[in-house]
């Protein structure tokens, strides 16, 4: 397993998710949940499900944590049914979150970029694409 690629990523994402989790926890929100935030105020309106497409997660993944961000008033179920929230709009209130999040996480993005170094981000950056995934994605 020293080799395994998958292990090692692994790794990497969870020192990198403390990293940004920390920064950010003094805010109420997890970078999991700021990321949610973020694609949802540049999809704008749209079903779960489109979410998760643009952040390639779970449906219960984005259902788990669109409901503790419509609990904090962050984002809207703008039209639901029987089966839950069919479509989801970020508020004025998430959008004044995001906002007042953004200096916790460009330090926290600075530190990032600290701890993988300039190869490391840039190779970051360029598996990303490689994977199909848009700069600023």
């Amino acid at each position: 397993m020293d080799d395994c690629l998958a292990a090692r990523i692994r790794l990497i994402g969870r020192a990198l998710t403390g990293l940004y989790d920390g920064a950010l926890s003094g805010h109420g929100l997890t970078i999991a949940q700021l990321n949610l935030l973020a694609a949802l105020g540049a999809v704008g309106p749209c079903p779960p499900s489109r979410l998760g497409e643009v952040l390639q997660l779970e449906r219960s993944t984005v259902s788990r944590n669109l409901t503790l961000l419509v609990g904090h008033g962050w984002i809207e179920a703008t039209s639901a049914d029987a089966k839950g929230m069919r479509t989801v709009a970020l508020t004025a209130a998430g959008r004044a979150k995001v906002e007042s999040v953004m200096p916790a996480w460009r330090q926290a993005q600075r530190e990032a970029a600290e701890l993988l170094g300039p190869a490391g981000v840039t190779a970051v950056r360029e598996m990303a694409v490689g994977l199909g995934y848009p700069p600023g994605a």
